[in-house]
């Protein structure tokens, strides 16, 4: 298992320390396996106090970052400067390979480190601006649920957090595994990062009038199917333009970039878990060919289907 050390800190959410803990560590979920060895530790190990009228103890220190494969650093306090020692304890970290990932206000601290210099954080939208004036050498992003640059990945907060930590299984354990957590955790199995943070146009009391979501499942349901957009757009009873407009408003993505999305997470899914021909997988995902399906799993994760194939099986065995 890959070794992920996860920080807290006197006054710290025991939610956002939940999020990493639960996702990694699947701590207390019974129905699904933990895909990583977490460690909590702190700069000052012993008792901390929380938001919630109760106190945690944290038995390890910051060496708990040495031989980690990922740091997390899960929120951060307002207004306050993460020391040297904590900052160096990252830097060390990251200098020997390890991923650091800031969820929520846990940005200020990669912002801090340098490790973002010239590159860009996800944070929430509420401290972006103040983020962004603090360390200008970072470009603040308050529009996207999370960003993932290899080496450093950052998000928005609560839910994004989840989303954010959902994304690392999937890439570093595969889609079944992401898929599998997902359902034990009553999540959906996946929103891209590049999704808004916020929906800028209001939704209706009743979940079942929504017709971008009904669309959007409908979609899910034939992905195997040619879909065009006029059919689509009927599904939600609206003329195309409409609902091309409404859906960028909803999920700050093209129904065109989010169906071939879902198809690519289709086509993902098939080839981890299944013996299929890859001509089966690109029909079953609705691609239509295998020409066509390398052609967008190369230009969208930069690896060829049957190496992705080969690269999980060897991670199962």
């Amino acid at each position: 298992m890959q070794k992920v050390a996860v920080l807290a800190f006197d006054g710290i959410s025991p939610f956002h320390l939940s999020v990493p803990t639960l996702v990694f560590g699947a701590a207390g979920i019974a129905s699904a396996p933990p895909h990583f060895e977490v460690t909590v530790f702190a700069e000052q190990p012993g008792r901390l106090s929380t938001p919630a009228g109760y106190a945690i103890s944290v038995d390890h220190g910051l060496n708990a970052t040495e031989g980690a494969d990922m740091v997390v650093v899960p929120s951060w306090r307002h207004d306050t400067e993460p020391s040297r020692e904590l900052l160096g304890a990252l830097i060390a970290a990251h200098a020997a390979g390890a991923r650091i990932v800031g969820l929520c206000l846990g940005a200020t601290v990669i912002a801090a480190s340098g490790l973002a210099d010239g590159r860009e954080v996800a944070t929430h939208w509420s401290a972006a601006r103040g983020l962004g004036e603090r360390y200008p050498e970072v470009t603040v992003r308050s529009d996207i649920l999370w960003s993932d640059l290899g080496d450093v990945i950052t998000s928005a907060g609560v839910a994004a957090a989840l989303d954010c930590c959902l994304h690392i299984v999937r890439t570093s354990c595969g889609t079944a595994a992401a898929t599998e957590l997902a359902r034990a955790l009553v999540l959906a199995p996946h929103r891209t990062g590049s999704q808004a943070q916020y929906i800028p146009i209001p939704l209706s009391n009743d979940i079942g009038d929504d017709p971008i979501e009904r669309a959007m499942v409908w979609a899910r349901t034939n992905l195997g199917e040619p879909i065009d957009l006029d059919t689509w757009a009927a599904t939600a009873h609206m003329a195309r333009r409409t609902f091309t407009r409404q859906f960028r408003d909803r999920t700050a993505s093209s129904p065109q970039q989010w169906l071939l999305r879902q198809r690519i997470d289709r086509a993902r899914l098939l080839l981890e878990t299944s013996d299929e021909p890859i001509d089966l997988v690109a029909e079953r995902s609705g691609f239509g060919s295998a020409v066509t399906l390398r052609h967008h799993f190369n230009r969208v994760l930069d690896i060829s289907p049957a190496a992705h194939r080969a690269a999980f099986r060897s991670v199962a065995v």
